[in-house]
């Protein structure tokens, strides 16, 4: 088995400029992200144009569908920021793919201390070798299907509806 991973942008992907303190993109950390983890499951990446998932609009959603219908492997993992993530599930979700697709993000990026980047992402590519068919959403330990979750800003979690 192949695992397909799509990087969409989001907070994980986020670099820190030292000179201007700002958050913003260069290049994908999954490549990085990908040695790090030591999977040994072969893996295929697409870089997407990385984006803050507010950016996204329809047009984006539909690049993220194409590509996953494109995609050969039966198990896609979907890097996207939080803000969003749920509008592309449902997106994903309504094409009614054969496959499974999970999306994961971060809340702090992953170059910076304590990201819960790695995590999320090891968590997702995980549960995306065992779940059936369908769209889901795999944060803080958690798998929700993408139409029962949504993001509590308060406590900066996901949960159920």
């Amino acid at each position: 088995m192949t695992l397909r991973l799509i990087a969409t942008g989001g907070t994980f992907d986020k670099h820190y400029n030292e000179l201007n303190g700002v958050l913003g993109f260069a290049e994908s950390h999954l490549p990085e992200v990908i040695k790090r983890s030591r999977m040994t499951v072969p893996v295929a990446l697409d870089v997407l144009p990385l984006l803050d998932s507010l950016e996204m609009g329809d047009a984006d959603r539909e690049r993220v569908l194409a590509t996953c219908r494109a995609a050969s492997e039966k198990a896609i993992v979907i890097v996207h920021g939080t803000d969003t993530m749920r509008e592309t599930a449902a997106v994903l979700g309504a094409a009614s793919l054969d496959q499974t697709i999970v999306l994961t993000g971060a809340m702090i990026p992953y170059a910076i201390a304590n990201s819960d980047a790695l995590f999320n992402l090891g968590f997702a590519c995980g549960v995306a070798q065992v779940l059936p068919a369908g769209v889901y959403v795999a944060m803080n330990g958690q798998v929700f299907p993408w139409d029962n979750v949504t993001k509590n800003r308060s406590a900066g979690v996901f949960q159920e509806l």
